[in-house]
């Protein structure tokens, strides 16, 4: 049986950003606006005070992986060239980034909505 929602929370918007908020609700793969909102509050929820510094975790993940992905392709050509090629390095680097990666959405997600791999 769906949970019945009894309270309300009125947000006043302008029709151009009311329009806005239902095509990026949609892309987010939302069937409504309210649903997309609900959603968006629970993830603000969970980053709580964290937020300004998971954000920087995260521009720093990204960050790494570009370099990472450098490295990948310039071990891809060398290998390609039928040079010898040492990974070792590359995919410890790689190994690193999926722990500090885990550890990042273990803090974001809460537990009851973390799925077992």
């Amino acid at each position: 049986m769906p949970e019945i929602r009894t309270s309300r929370l009125s947000v006043r918007a302008r029709p151009d950003e009311l329009d806005r908020w239902q095509v990026v609700a949609r892309r987010a793969g939302h069937h409504t606006t309210a649903g997309w909102i609900r959603a968006l509050l629970r993830d603000a929820e969970f980053a709580g005070q964290e937020g300004d510094r998971l954000l920087s975790e995260l521009r720093g993940l990204r960050g790494d992986l570009a370099r990472i992905g450098n490295n990948l392709n310039q071990l891809a050509h060398a290998a390609n060239r039928s040079e010898a090629v040492a990974c070792a390095t590359t995919l410890d680097n790689i190994d690193a980034l999926k722990d500090r990666t885990d550890r990042l959405l273990r803090r974001i997600r809460p537990a009851s909505r973390q799925t077992v791999h």
